[in-house]
């Protein structure tokens, strides 16, 4: 393990919040969000992930409006993003905060992206232009799901961080990985324990990402059925990808990563209105936490 990525694993710590929510332009809220952004640091949450396609640019004012937290993308898609353009904007943030971004990279999925062919070598390719400007591996982490990126993750990047995967998949990325790498899964909590309502809400979230072959495909690679990942998602599906129930139940399921081999759990409130800053929920899942 290099000092760099050493350095991001104490930084991260064992939790983060993943949020769509937080990378929004829009002038109006940027007040509201650098505000959530500093209560999540005093909160004790140690890494912001912004979900979508964010960039540099997204993470820089929540960086300012804090003196800790670490912020990455999660993802920054390398089809959209030139890799001179991705390189610039880290080495910015780089200069006035040291060690407070991280560029989390993906290849996104072939029904989203025009043109889409040999992602892996994309990636390969993509990687190449950020060693010759500078941006080294310890600052550097792959949204990786299947062996190959998950390789290409410990041998060209600081580690993984997989999205809308399981705790067996964890295992099976840390036996891949070795124990140097970072590795750090997203995880979706609903926070209700009724049983229909909470499923709900999951499995309207959830449809979205079963339109999606490398999700679906993972999840068929992880013992799940054809039936389970149609139709929004079968029970058994929710069950694993989302942690919902009370406040024992979601912790046991958040410390499940943790005691599978992930270094830190990045924690994604779903609610029905994802419109809004989840403010309440992330104090709620703090103090569970605690």
């Amino acid at each position: 393990m290099d000092e760099a990525t050493a350095s991001l694993k104490e930084s991260v710590g064992r939790y983060g919040v993943w949020s769509v929510q937080l990378r929004s332009e829009d002038p109006e809220g940027a007040a509201e969000r650098a505000e959530a952004t500093a209560e999540l640091e005093q909160l004790g949450y140690g890494a912001l992930w912004l979900g979508g396609n964010s960039a540099a640019r997204n993470a820089a004012p929540l960086i300012e409006a804090t003196s800790r937290i670490v912020v990455g993308t999660s993802i920054q898609s390398i089809w959209e993003h030139k890799a001179s353009e991705a390189a610039a904007g880290f080495a910015k943030l780089e200069v006035s905060h040291p060690g407070r971004f991280v560029l989390g990279l993906g290849v996104s999925h072939g029904p989203r992206v025009e043109g889409y062919s040999r992602p892996y070598s994309k990636m390969v390719d993509y990687l190449d232009e950020l060693d010759r400007a500078g941006v080294r591996p310890g600052h550097r982490v792959l949204a990786a799901l299947g062996p190959k990126m998950l390789d290409l993750s410990r041998d060209r990047a600081a580690g993984a961080i997989p999205y809308l995967v399981t705790p067996e998949h964890t295992a099976q990325a840390r036996e891949r990985l070795g124990e140097g790498a970072l590795l750090a899964p997203e995880f979706k909590v609903v926070l209700d324990a009724d049983p229909s309502r909470a499923r709900a809400t999951a499995r309207a979230y959830l449809a979205r990402y079963l339109e999606l072959p490398n999700y679906t495909k993972n999840f068929l690679n992880l013992g799940f059925t054809e039936a389970d990942v149609t139709g929004g998602g079968s029970d058994r599906l929710i069950d694993a990808v989302f942690a919902w129930g009370d406040e024992d139940t979601i912790r046991t399921r958040i410390t499940a990563f943790h005691d599978a081999g992930a270094d830190h759990v990045a924690l994604q409130v779903v609610e029905d209105d994802m419109t809004h800053l989840p403010r309440d929920a992330w104090r709620k899942l703090a103090a569970l936490l605690a």
